[in-house]
C-alpha cells in the first residue's frame, strides 16, 4: 500500500483530498498542516517522511494570497519555492514521487488562446514568480515528479470567489465584477479527484499537466452563473479591470489547456455543471 503525504489539508484542496480519500483505499494518508508539519522546516520534512516511510507527497500547501505577496515576497518564496524544494528532495531519496500544485500565474495573462503546458512562461507577479520557482525546485529535486497547473479555484471550503460572491449578493444592493479577465473555474473537488488518480499511475518520469474544469468564462458571467444557481437576484454590474485596482496585476487571460491530462484518462467536467455541484 502506498504512504500518500497530504500537506496544507486545511485549505480548499487538502479538504477535498481528504473527502475523497475513502474512494480510494489503495493509499494509506497522512494529512498535514503547519501544525503537524512545518514545510519549511528541512529537517523536520526529512524526518516526517523517512518516519512515515512517505512513497508520494501531494502538495497542497501554498502562499496565495497574490497582492500580499508583492511585499511580502521572501515569506512567499519560502512557501512556494524552498519548501516544495525539501519536500521532493525528501522523498526523492526515499525513491518516491511529488504530485505538486501550481498556477496559471506562471504565465502573463497576455495570450488569447489556452496556454499549453510547453509554452514559456512569463510571470508579472510576486506569487507568480515564486510558484514557477518551486516547479523548478521539484523538477530538480525529484525526477519522478508530477506538476499541475490550475486556476480559478474554488469550493466549499476556505476563502474563494464563490463564497465571497454569494456573502456580497445576500449583503449587497448590487455586485461590481470584472468582465475582462477570462479563465476557467476549477471546482477543487474536481482538481482533488484528477490528482488522486495521477498517483495511481505509473511514473513515467517528470511530466507537467494543465487541469482546470471545461470552458471559459469571465468573473462577471461567472458571478452571475453563481447568483443564477443559487437563485439570487442581487444586479451584477460589469466593470472593466482598471475601475477595480489591485495590488498585483490580473492575468487578462488565463485559460489553460487541459488535453494533455484528458489524453491520460483523466475526467474534465464542464465547468457550470461542477458549478451547479458545489
Amino acid at each position: 500500500m502506498k504512504n500518500i503525504l497530504v500537506t496544507g489539508c486545511n485549505g480548499q484542496l487538502g479538504n477535498e483530498m481528504q473527502l475523497l480519500a475513502a474512494g480510494h483505499p489503495e493509499f494509506n494518508y497522512f494529512f498535514t498542516d503547519v501544525k503537524e508539519l512545518d514545510i519549511t522546516d528541512e529537517k523536520a520534512v526529512k524526518s516526517f517522511v523517512g518516519m512515515h516511510e512517505i512513497d508520494c507527497i501531494v502538495n497542497c500547501a501554498a502562499y496565495t494570497a497574490v497582492d500580499k505577496a508583492e511585499s511580502d515576497e521572501a515569506f512567499c518564496d519560502l512557501l512556494n519555492h524552498t519548501a516544495p524544494g525539501y519536500l521532493a528532495k525528501a522523498v526523492h531519496e526515499r525513491g518516491g514521487c511529488m504530485i505538486q500544485v501550481s498556477t496559471d500565474y506562471v504565465f502573463d495573462g497576455t495570450a488569447h488562446i489556452p496556454y499549453r503546458e510547453e509554452e514559456p512562461t512569463c510571470p508579472a507577479t510576486a506569487y507568480g514568480r515564486t510558484k514557477l520557482a518551486g516547479e523548478e525546485a521539484v523538477m530538480r529535486n525529484c525526477p519522478e515528479s508530477v506538476v499541475i497547473r490550475t486556476a480559478w479555484l474554488y469550493s466549499e471550503f476556505g476563502n474563494n470567489f464563490v463564497k465571497t460572491m454569494l456573502r456580497l449578493g445576500k449583503q449587497r444592493p448590487e455586485v461590481s465584477v470584472v468582465c475582462d479577465q477570462i479563465g476557467s473555474p476549477t471546482y477543487a473537488e474536481d482538481l482533488a479527484r484528477a490528482i488522486l488518480l495521477l498517483a495511481g499511475k505509473p511514473s513515467k518520469g517528470f511530466r507537467r499537466y494543465h487541469y482546470t474544469d471545461r470552458g471559459e468564462v469571465s468573473w462577471y458571467d461567472f458571478a452571475r452563473a453563481i447568483f443564477e444557481l443559487y437563485g439570487l437576484k442581487t444586479p451584477v454590474k460589469s466593470i472593466r479591470t482598471e475601475e477595480y485596482p489591485s495590488v498585483a496585476p490580473r492575468p487578462a487571460y488565463s485559460v489553460l489547456s487541459n488535453e494533455k491530462i484528458q489524453e491520460e484518462g483523466i475526467p474534465v467536467p464542464l465547468w457550470k455543471d461542477s458549478l451547479r455541484r458545489c
